[in-house]
């Protein structure tokens, strides 16, 4: 029961998501409405995590199941793909890679980041400790 509670919670909030594409003049998908509002709502603390954990998981899990209409769009579109077949293939392992390095580089950053913030900590706490070993 706990599931289909937190399943509607998160069907509300795609729902504002749709009234707001609806509302706004902006070229915006209204599943992006509904990301960033069940996002701002979780950060504000407006929706907690548990309120909707485990049917966002349920969703996760059954993700690829989501992805068979659209393969059955591109397979029954083949005729129009046939001519751009080769540039959008070019294009895509192309963005991937790109994608790629920069996700690395980024996650590289962050890490490298936290290790020099650690090791601040640690000789600030090494420093409090020997001036006040130095007053004692």
């Amino acid at each position: 029961m706990e599931i289909l509670r937190q399943f509607c919670r998160i069907m509300v909030i795609t729902l504002i998501g749709e009234l707001l594409h609806w509302l706004l003049p902006l070229p915006i998908p209204a599943s992006i409405y509904g990301m960033a509002i069940l996002f701002a709502a979780l950060v504000t603390g407006l929706v907690k995590l548990e309120h909707v954990r485990e049917a966002g998981k349920f969703l996760i899990e059954i993700m690829p199941v989501m992805f068979i209409p659209a393969g059955v769009g591109l397979m029954s579109s083949w005729g129009d793909l046939r001519p751009v077949l080769i540039p959008v293939s070019v294009i895509t392992v192309a963005s991937l890679v790109a994608v790629m390095a920069v996700s690395g580089k980024v996650s590289q950053l962050v890490i490298r980041t936290g290790k020099k913030t650690e090791a601040t900590s640690l000789l600030h706490m090494e420093n409090v400790a020997a001036e006040e070993e130095a007053e004692a």
